[in-house]
């Protein structure tokens, strides 16, 4: 599977803000507008629209337009990717702690 480095680095750099993650999490129930995300945060509209272009330049979330309303939507297949590199790492690591436990259960074992 073939990983473009950029993109990963892109989203986990957006994600490495709290108030971007606090916005992924909204988004992923559903479509909302600028002001529908903004209005939970002590911040301005006009900070959530950087953060709000900061999610969409690393494409973890998109824009459409419905007459006058822009909502934006998550990207799952973007989310699926970070998933992705994320448990090849972690499926690796659990078959390590598997072959480990199964060498010390042998120990115990052995009088």
């Amino acid at each position: 599977m073939a990983v473009d480095e950029e993109a990963l680095d892109r989203a986990f750099t957006a994600l490495g803000d709290p108030v971007r993650r606090a916005l992924i999490a909204r988004l992923s129930r559903g479509e909302a507008t600028v002001n529908e995300l903004a209005e939970p945060f002590a911040i301005t509209k006009q900070a959530v629209s950087r953060h709000i272009q900061v999610l969409e330049q690393a494409g973890l979330i998109t824009r459409s337009r419905d007459g006058q309303r822009r909502p934006c939507h998550l990207v799952p297949s973007a989310l699926e990717a970070l998933t992705g590199w994320i448990d090849t790492y972690r499926l690796a690591t659990e078959r390590s702690y598997r072959r480990l436990d199964a060498v010390l259960e042998t120990l115990e074992e052995t009088p």
